[in-house]
């Protein structure tokens, strides 16, 4: 069963080994970089047009909904269709709707302007992220290497993470406000270009109902809805911590610190990928997740009261290091609790969950950044770690896997897995 743990787990070398796999992972390294740089982009600059952290965190969050609300039904019609008759239309879109959103931006236009330009630009996100999820798994199947390949996409996500924010602030602060975003749109037209032409390396098309059982929505599976709330409040630490720095850096008369802090919190977050992709873990991913949720709660609580800058760092870095087991956990679940024909949808709600938790964090952490001060921001990542929590700890039982081969009515079917079933809980 999914609940079993092996004594050793394959290497990233083995994994990197695996035929094909770098005519996918190149591409997407670069299509995916655009995804940190997005929202950071827009916030610096908004932020320097209008002069309000609340009005840059609104437009960021009016394209983290948009991405949100609409990445699960990329990822649903790329199941359907192919990833590929998604992403190219997908980076068109999104190339002009940054070009759109940096035009009225420097033209000073009003709110809902921006608002109403920002929906589509988010709405057209390439999920490259997803598909390369879901490519690591029509690849390896059921392989003891899907664990190693969720963490080092853990880890290249969050490699991203590091450069795209450090990099979208250089360009913002250094060159031009607006410098960011043209980076974001470019490397989204090229990097999502390239990642769509790698054809052979594209999960099996899903058009209808499989021989062998109906198709599925992953909103359905119980497991999913859980852990979409739990990456909401992962998102909530993302957007926080951005705005807050942002708005903290700027009062201190030092934002171009304001990349190197969130790099900081990025690394750690980095690094911690890396350490739970060489682990052979002795407790099951479900532990492993509230466990780790916990810490990250934990980890948020002392944010809001730092005023100086290295122990600010040194917060964060703490933080980061909290926030990739819960990830890579999360990620790791959904192969055990989705069908194989919804996994790329799967995989978009819980990237779509990041980002709409990052717009709400975002928001609110301007909000409150511009009522209350700087600091007051950091606040949000605290509350929304532990409402995740709460629900975590209450749902538990819906993150256990449950066997695709069960007949319903079946005594002889239902009883070994059901045996299974209360031999983990009781373990968990």
């Amino acid at each position: 069963m999914a609940s079993a743990v092996k004594d050793s787990r394959p290497g990233y070398g083995q994994l990197l080994r695996t035929p094909g796999a770098w005519t996918f992972l190149l591409p997407g390294f670069l299509a995916r970089q655009p995804f940190a740089m997005l929202t950071i982009g827009i916030v610096l600059l908004v932020q320097s047009t209008t002069g309000s952290y609340g009005t840059a965190g609104a437009v960021s969050a009016a394209t983290g909904v948009s991405m949100a609300l609409f990445a699960p039904q990329s990822g649903k019609l790329a199941d359907r269709f192919g990833q590929r008759a998604v992403l190219i239309p997908g980076v068109l879109v999104h190339a002009a709707g940054v070009s759109a959103l940096i035009t009225l931006a420097l033209a000073q236009a009003p709110l809902w302007a921006l608002l109403a330009v920002a929906v589509p630009t988010g709405a057209s996100t390439p999920q490259v992220g997803p598909m390369v999820r879901a490519r690591w798994a029509a690849k390896l199947g059921g392989s003891p290497l899907m664990p190693t390949a969720a963490a080092f996409e853990s880890v290249t996500d969050e490699f991203t993470f590091v450069v795209g924010p450090v990099l979208a602030t250089a360009l913002c602060t250094g060159i031009h406000p607006a410098a960011g975003l043209i980076a974001e749109a470019a490397l989204s037209l090229a990097g999502g270009l390239l990642f769509a032409s790698q054809r052979r390396t594209q999960p099996p098309v899903h058009r209808g109902h499989a021989d062998d059982a109906p198709r599925v929505s992953a909103l359905s599976v119980p497991g999913v809805r859980v852990l979409i709330v739990a990456f909401l409040g992962i998102g909530s630490v993302f957007g926080g911590m951005q705005v807050s720095l942002t708005a903290l850096t700027e009062h201190i008369g030092q934002p171009g610190i304001n990349g190197v802090l969130y790099g900081i919190f990025a690394g750690g977050n980095m690094l911690a990928g890396i350490a739970c992709g060489a682990i052979a873990w002795k407790i099951g991913p479900r532990r492993r997740l509230l466990v780790a949720y916990g810490l990250l709660a934990l980890a948020t609580t002392p944010l809001w009261a730092v005023t100086s800058v290295p122990l600010l760092g040194a917060v964060g870095l703490v933080v980061g290091l909290c926030i990739a087991p819960a990830l890579i956990t999360g990620y790791t679940l959904v192969e055990s609790l989705v069908p194989a024909a919804a996994r790329t949808e799967a995989f978009t709600w819980l990237t779509g969950a990041v980002a709409l938790g990052q717009a709400a964090a975002a928001t609110s952490a301007g909000q409150l950044a511009d009522r209350f001060g700087p600091s007051t921001g950091f606040l949000v990542p605290l509350a929304g770690t532990a409402l995740a929590l709460i629900v975590l700890l209450a749902l538990r039982a819906h993150l256990l896997p449950r066997s695709s081969k069960v007949v319903a009515g079946s005594p002889d079917a239902a009883g070994p897995a059901r045996d299974d079933h209360d031999r983990e809980l009781a373990n968990a």
